[in-house]
C-alpha cells in the first residue's frame, strides 16, 4: 500500500490532468480492504493540488471528508437544488462526486450535509460573495478572472458623488451614486449610463474598479455613470410599478443628472444597464423612450412580453443592444434572452448575444460586464468628443456574432490612408484587417475568422488622428 500512495502523489503533483489520477485513485481503493482504505484517503487529500480537483480541464470532482451522513452539491449548475449526492468510499470519511463541466466554465456552488446543513466547501478558499452571502466557486482551467475586477492603486481613479432623490412620481426617495470619471471637467461632454441594481453593481460587481481599469487602460470613453437602487424592485422593474419607474427615471432622475453634470444628450451616448429583472427595465427603458436611451444592455435577463411585442409589431428603433445568458443561468430566462436574440437579428437591430458558461450570479455579470461597456463607448483618440465627423465612421459589422465570415463598412474621405484593426479587450492587435489608402468613401471589407477563439474584440478604424471602434463579437 504505502508504494501504491507513492504513486498517487506522483501521479497528482507531477502529472496532474492528465493523468485520470482520480479514477486510478478510486480503482485501487476500492480494491482494498476497508481497514486500509482511509489511510490512502488522506493520503490522496494530502496530495492534491487544489480542490474542487480538476482533470483533463473540463472533468471537476467535488470532495469533501468528514463523519456526516449525506452529502450533496447545490449551485448554478442544479438550480441551487442540492440533488447531486457525493458517494460515500466504505470504510472512509471521503466523499466524492464527478461532473463533466464546459473548459471555461465558472460556477457558484455550496455543499450540503446531513440534508440541511448549507456550508461553503471548506477545502475550496475560493469564493464569490452573492446577494445572500458567498458562496464557493469553481473555476475550471480555461476560465480565467480579467484584470479590470480588482483595485490597482497606480491607476488614475473616478469620484463618488451620492444624493438623496426622491421622487414625486413613485413618492418614496432613494441613495443615488454618480460616477465622475477621473479628470472630470464640466469643459467637456460625456457619455452615461444608468445601472440599475445600482448599489450591488458596486458593492458586488465591482463597477467602479471596472471603469477605472478600463478608462485608464484606454479600452473606453470616459464615461458618467449613474447607479440606482430599487425601492421596490420587482414592481418597480418588471412588474405593476414599470410605468411608473420609467418616468421617474425619464422625467425626473435623468434631467436632474443631465442639469447637474456635463451629460450627452444623443441617444447613442446615453445607456441602460441592468442583470436579471434590472436587465428587464434596462429594456423595457429602451423600448419605450429611446430618445433618452439609444443603448441597452440587459444581463441573464427576464424579458417581459411588452418588450418582445413592441419589438416585433412596432417600427424599428435606433437601438444599440447587449444581451447575454448563462448556460446555468436560471432556466425559464434561457429561451427568453435566445428569442429576443433571435427577434432582433430578424429586425435587423444593432446588437451583440452572448452565451457564457456560468450562472445567474455577480460572479458572472461583474467579469463580463466590460463587455458592453466597450460595445457602447469605445474608445477614440485624437479627436474632440465634441465635434462630429460624418464623413469618418465605422458601422457595425454584419452579422455579429458571427462564426466564419463577416463585413465590416466604413467610411472615409476618398483617398484617405487608413488602418483596420482587430485587438483584444487588454488593447493587444491580434489580427491587422488592412491598411493602405482607400480611393473610395463607402467601403467593405469581408473579414474571414481563421484562428481566433470565441470572445468580443475591437475592431479599429484608424485615420490619421481619427480613431473609432465597434465591438466585433466571434462565437464557436
Amino acid at each position: 500500500m504505502r508504494k501504491f500512495i507513492l504513486v498517487l502523489m506522483f501521479l497528482l503533483t507531477t502529472y496532474g490532468a492528465g493523468a485520470q489520477a482520480f479514477q486510478h485513485f478510486l480503482n485501487r481503493i476500492n480494491s482494498l480492504p476497508q481497514n486500509q482504505r482511509q489511510a490512502v484517503a488522506d493520503s490522496f487529500i494530502n496530495a492534491c493540488p487544489a480542490f474542487p480537483y480538476i482533470e483533463n480541464d473540463s472533468v471537476a470532482h467535488f470532495i469533501y471528508t468528514g463523519a456526516v451522513s449525506s452529502v450533496s452539491m447545490a449551485g448554478d449548475a442544479t438550480g441551487w437544488n442540492p440533488d447531486q449526492p457525493l458517494g460515500l468510499i466504505q470504510g472512509t470519511t471521503f466523499w466524492h462526486l464527478t461532473k463533466t463541466y464546459e473548459a471555461d466554465a465558472r460556477l457558484d456552488y455550496k455543499l450540503v450535509t446531513g440534508g440541511n446543513n448549507w456550508i461553503l466547501d471548506p477545502r475550496n478558499p475560493k469564493t464569490c460573495v452573492g446577494g445572500f452571502g458567498p458562496n464557493s466557486e469553481l473555476r475550471m482551467s480555461g476560465n480565467t478572472s480579467p484584470p479590470e475586477v480588482q483595485f490597482y492603486d497606480n491607476i488614475p481613479h473616478g469620484i463618488f458623488r451620492d444624493t438623496v432623490f426622491h421622487s414625486n412620481i413613485l413618492n418614496n426617495s432613494r441613495q443615488i451614486r454618480v460616477y465622475l470619471p477621473a479628470r472630470y471637467t464640466p469643459e467637456k461632454e460625456y457619455p452615461v449610463i444608468l445601472f440599475h441594481d445600482g448599489l450591488d453593481y458596486i458593492n458586488l460587481g465591482s463597477a467602479w474598479n471596472v471603469l477605472d481599469y478600463l478608462i485608464a487602460h484606454q479600452m473606453i470613453n470616459p464615461v458618467i455613470a449613474v447607479f440606482v437602487p430599487p425601492v421596490d424592485r420587482q414592481p418597480e422593474y418588471a412588474g405593476t410599478k414599470i410605468d411608473l419607474f420609467t418616468s421617474f427615471i425619464t422625467t425626473e432622475l435623468m434631467p436632474f443628472i443631465d442639469q447637474k453634470y456635463k451629460t450627452s444628450k444623443d441617444p447613442m451616448k446615453r445607456a441602460t444597464l441592468g442583470a436579471s429583472d434590472g436587465g428587464n427595465i434596462s429594456l423595457y427603458l429602451g423600448v419605450k423612450k429611446p430618445l433618452c436611451f439609444g443603448r441597452i444592455a440587459a444581463q441573464s435577463s427576464d424579458v417581459i412580453d411588452s418588450i418582445t411585442k413592441t419589438l416585433q409589431d412596432g417600427p424599428k428603433l435606433n437601438l444599440d443592444f447587449y444581451l447575454d445568458i448563462g448556460t446555468y443561468d436560471i432556466a425559464i430566462l434561457i429561451p427568453m434572452v435566445q428569442n429576443l436574440a433571435n427577434l432582433l437579428k430578424a429586425k435587423g437591430y444593432l446588437y451583440s448575444f452572448r452565451e457564457i458558461h456560468e450562472g445567474h450570479s455577480w460572479g458572472n455579470w461583474k467579469e463580463h460586464l466590460r463587455l458592453p461597456l466597450m460595445q457602447f463607448f469605445p474608445f477614440t483618440s485624437g479627436i474632440n468628443e465634441n465635434i462630429k465627423r460624418n464623413d469618418i465612421r465605422i458601422e457595425q459589422n454584419c452579422p455579429n456574432p458571427f462564426r466564419g465570415d463577416t463585413e465590416i463598412r466604413f467610411t472615409v474621405p476618398a483617398g484617405s490612408r487608413v488602418k483596420l484593426n482587430l485587438r483584444d479587450y487588454t488593447g493587444r492587435l491580434v489580427d491587422p484587417i488592412m491598411a493602405g489608402i482607400v480611393h473610395d468613401s463607402a467601403n467593405c471589407i469581408r473579414y474571414s475568422n481563421k484562428y481566433l477563439s470565441a470572445g468580443n474584440y475591437l475592431c479599429t478604424l484608424e485615420v490619421g488622428g481619427f480613431t473609432a471602434s465597434k465591438v466585433l463579437t466571434i462565437i464557436n
